[in-house]
């Protein structure tokens, strides 16, 4: 097998859950590889870097070894590597601790849960010192 339908393989290593999700996120234009956008019936290579758009940040997956076969979730680091940038990475994780901070008018009460997580950033952070200036 020398190339693959892009949106058969996206879906057969469960980056979507879907084909028909896989393929909507190609027309919408969230998918590129070198920086252009691809539409479902582009085939592709190994070796490849394709990029995902997910808002807040943009995933990047190269292409190991091609199938069009949806796979056991155990056999998908065969056929992809996630190469995508520790400072993409970081901003997932910033959000989702500003996620307790930022909350939503009418959300109701911070569990416990919530308190404790909002009590150890707030330990954490280093920047209090730079505040009182």
């Amino acid at each position: 097998m020398e190339e693959v339908r892009i949106d058969k393989w996206m879906w057969s290593v469960r980056l979507f859950k879907t084909r028909s999700i896989a393929t909507e996120a190609l027309k919408k234009g969230r998918v590129t590889i070198k920086g252009i956008t691809v539409k479902p019936s582009r085939n592709i290579k190994v070796g490849e870097i394709i990029q995902i758009k997910r808002p807040p940040i943009t995933y990047s997956f190269k292409v190991l070894a091609l199938c069009d076969k949806r796979m056991a979730a155990k056999l998908v680091p065969g056929f992809m590597e996630d190469v995508t940038p520790a400072d993409q990475l970081e901003i997932l994780k910033l959000q989702s601790l500003s996620g307790f901070i930022d909350r939503a008018r009418g959300t109701g009460r911070p569990t416990k849960k919530d308190r404790r997580d909002l009590e150890n950033f707030v330990d954490d952070w280093d920047g209090w010192e730079d505040l009182d200036d």
